[in-house]
């Protein structure tokens, strides 16, 4: 039976690799590749035949900027019951984290999804806020609920993001040459593979969209290196188990009943134009920001700054590598993190303190 963690088959992906005599940096944005590539030790193998491989803004709790994290801690502070992510509670905001003021005995719940704030409002009368957080895989279900009438005592903090523009904007950045894109696999269930194709035509970058299995990525990494030696620049689609051209049409048509794009900055990058999701008017009553403009007012006008020292901002953009950063895995770790790569599971610092030796 054909398996995804074949020995022999990766051997002979990478005999080709080696054959075809590269020198060729890639970047992929999805934390579960970063796991993929450093858990099973492919990061090494492809190095040898010339492969470099970077992680992007992947993580869609690395990504969530200062600003976003001490608003869902004011929340808290004013009495909401806030409901997150596990991941989310331990990422350090200015001064504390959620699990810091949560000891204080403000009201922090880690939820799995936005059903289960839901279930927390229907069943209490303080004010629920839920922190969404994620790209195009977790959008849909934070549509979902809203377009299920949730009780009035329910809201979302929008703090949710589009891949395709970060792209873009790493690309016009110029910061680091990349040959060629791995993209996420979870987000291109959803959104199919069009939403690339523009990166290929204007910025003649190939593309690959993988899987999250040990031969998924290295065939991704194949199909990338045939493009690059052919000078192709297009997009392919190696997940196509899952992964369908038109993607999952009734979820992105929840996401554009809901949801509309704005500018919004992402943790170590600009203001990206289009890569941020607000409430639609419709839905405005659900809008956190709106609902208690009032009382986020003391934020106005505030600068947040990155964790003295933290160079997370410059593994998101690819420009390091974890362990380049002088705090990893002495100052911050996993018990005691100074940045969000060292806190999430799909971060690039958790995932190389975890796996990389």
């Amino acid at each position: 039976m054909f398996r995804f963690r074949d020995k022999r088959t990766a051997e002979i992906i990478l005999k080709k690799l080696k054959r075809m005599d590269l020198n060729i940096r890639l970047m992929h944005v999805c934390g579960t590749h970063q796991d993929t590539l450093i858990r099973f030790g492919l990061d090494p193998l492809l190095k040898k035949v010339g492969v470099e491989i970077k992680q992007g803004p992947g993580c869609p709790v690395c990504v969530t900027t200062p600003r976003e994290i001490e608003e869902i801690m004011l929340l808290a502070k004013k009495g909401k019951i806030i409901t997150v992510f596990g991941d989310m509670v331990n990422v350090p905001g200015e001064k504390h984290s959620l699990q810091d003021i949560r000891s204080q005995g403000h009201d922090v719940r880690i939820v799995y999804g936005i059903e289960d704030a839901v279930n927390i409002a229907q069943k209490k009368k303080k004010e629920v806020v839920f922190m969404g957080i994620g790209f195009e895989t977790t959008i849909p279900s934070t549509a979902s609920s809203l377009l299920s009438s949730p009780p009035e005592n329910f809201s979302v903090l929008s703090c949710h993001r589009l891949m395709p523009p970060a792209l873009k904007a790493i690309l016009e950045m110029g910061e680091i040459h990349l040959d060629g894109l791995i993209e996420p696999g979870h987000v291109s269930t959803i959104i199919g593979t069009e939403p690339y194709r523009f990166l290929s035509d204007e910025y003649g970058i190939p593309q690959v969209i993988a899987g999250f299995e040990p031969l998924d990525l290295l065939m991704g990494v194949y199909m990338l290196a045939r493009q690059i030696e052919n000078k192709e620049a297009k997009v392919e689609n190696e997940y196509t188990r899952l992964v369908k051209k038109e993607g999952n049409e009734k979820a992105v048509k929840m996401m554009k009943e809901v949801f509309e794009e704005h500018d919004v900055s992402w943790r170590g990058f600009p203001v990206i134009p289009n890569s941020g999701l607000q409430l639609k008017k419709r839905f405005e009553e659900y809008d956190a920001r709106k609902k208690f403009e009032d009382e986020l007012l003391e934020l106005k006008g505030k600068e947040f700054k990155e964790p003295e020292g933290c160079r997370c901002g410059e593994v998101l953009r690819g420009i390091i590598s974890s362990d380049e950063c002088p705090l990893f895995g002495t100052v911050c770790t996993p018990q005691n993190p100074v940045g969000p790569c060292m806190v999430s599971s799909e971060g690039s610092c958790n995932i190389m303190l975890k796996y990389g030796k």
